[in-house]
């Protein structure tokens, strides 16, 4: 579809996203999603025609990760810049957080010129999406009084509960792959746990796609070994809105059999949720040798199921032998970045470019979060900007 036809259909959808932060996206609509897809393929469209989609003459996008990132990180700052905003980092050990500031104080001493906030807060299980919210308080405050002339709003770039602006990449990707969201119902996605030599690895990946691809009637098969649960109350939800829109919900501990007959697979490691819970206390209370010991005795555990690695073997048992491979990477390659681990070399090799090409949707979905925020009628903004028809390159 032409880019002046999918802005005229996107009136058609009734989101309720202007001035809402996004924080959670079983928080949101269907509607509300479906929109923030059309934005971002419309950002996309308009990029390759090399059409520019400034909005803003100035203002500031604040990085906040309080956890290292790559593709999360460069896709907030691309996704700032295409739409006008210059990006600060807030580098908590260089701030006076480390002297004792409050999160009320930090949030409105950034954010006097600033549109928007985006944060990573994975590390702590109970305290990354209570974070914030806590943030988006103080904003409100800070609005509310005078101190600030408007109010940012706050993107969340991954929380200890869900990765929105990663699982709505992915949802983009299996739109482009399957032809329309409609096209995902009836087709079995398997989030699978793989094995990793390392531990602690958050468990928003897998909750953020078992709670999202629920919503679009899709057979959702969540495979682990037993013990690495997800956080029940978010496994819950998932079952509830699979079944509300069509789809299904099934829990396997065997890979092998998870796999079969399979559209969609997405085999990552997570940490167990009970080990999460020690690990944050631990944090919390600064215990290196207990963090040794936990990572020991998780590491040992891990190693027991080393068989957990998405190979040629299960790729030939999916649906005619050639699932559509996913990943947010950096995954764990066997005989690449690790002697054995999440998949066989071979295997991701062949889906590798695919891999990338579902990165590439992060940007633009992260912009289309910042401008449905910031619009309340997007379809009259980007209209604008096709007839201002300002040239991003110039010859």
């Amino acid at each position: 579809m032409k880019t002046n036809e999918k802005i005229e259909a996107l009136n058609n959808i009734k989101s309720d996203l202007y001035k809402k932060d996004l924080l959670l996206t079983w928080e949101k609509s269907e509607q509300d999603l479906k929109a923030i897809i059309e934005v971002a393929e419309i950002f996309k469209q308009m990029r390759d025609q090399n059409i520019s989609t400034r909005v803003f003459d100035s203002g500031l996008a604040i990085s906040n990760f309080r956890d290292n990132s790559t593709r999360t990180r460069f896709s907030y700052a691309s996704a700032s810049n295409m739409l006008g905003l210059a990006v600060q980092d807030l580098d908590e050990a260089k701030s006076q957080i480390a002297h004792g500031e409050t999160v009320s104080e930090t949030a409105n001493m950034i954010s006097f010129m600033t549109d928007f906030v985006g944060i990573r807060d994975d590390m702590y299980l109970g305290e990354g999406n209570k974070y914030m919210r806590e943030v988006g308080a103080a904003l409100d405050e800070g609005f509310a009084e005078g101190v600030l002339p408007a109010r940012p709003g706050i993107v969340n770039l991954q929380c200890d509960i869900d990765h929105p602006t990663q699982s709505m990449a992915d949802l983009a990707h299996l739109k482009n792959q399957f032809g329309s969201l409609g096209n995902l119902k009836g087709k079995k996605i398997v989030m699978s746990w793989a094995y990793s030599p390392s531990y602690g690895k958050p468990l928003s990946v897998p909750q953020g796609i078992i709670g999202l691809m629920s919503r679009f009637g899709m057979d959702i098969e969540l495979a682990y070994p037993e013990g690495y649960d997800l956080i029940p109350d978010v496994v819950d939800m998932a079952k509830k809105q699979a079944v509300q829109s069509g789809g299904s919900f099934n829990i396997s501990h065997d890979m092998n059999e998870a796999m079969k007959g399979a559209d969609i697979v997405y085999p990552k490691s997570w940490a167990p949720y009970h080990i999460m819970q020690q690990r944050t206390d631990l944090l919390k209370n600064a215990d290196a040798a207990g963090l040794k010991e936990l990572e020991k005795v998780c590491l040992a555990n891990n190693a027991n199921y080393k068989n957990w690695e998405y190979n040629e073997s299960m790729m030939k048992s999916t649906k005619n032998g050639d699932a559509l491979y996913m990943h947010c990477l950096p995954a764990d390659i066997s005989g690449v970045s690790c002697k054995e681990g999440e998949v066989e070399c071979d295997v991701f090799e062949k889906y590798r470019i695919r891999t990338y090409l579902e990165a590439c949707y992060k940007p633009y979905i992260i912009a289309a979060m910042m401008f449905t925020n910031r619009f309340e009628n997007p379809s009259q903004i980007l209209k604008q900007l096709m007839e201002r028809n300002r040239i991003r390159v110039g010859v």
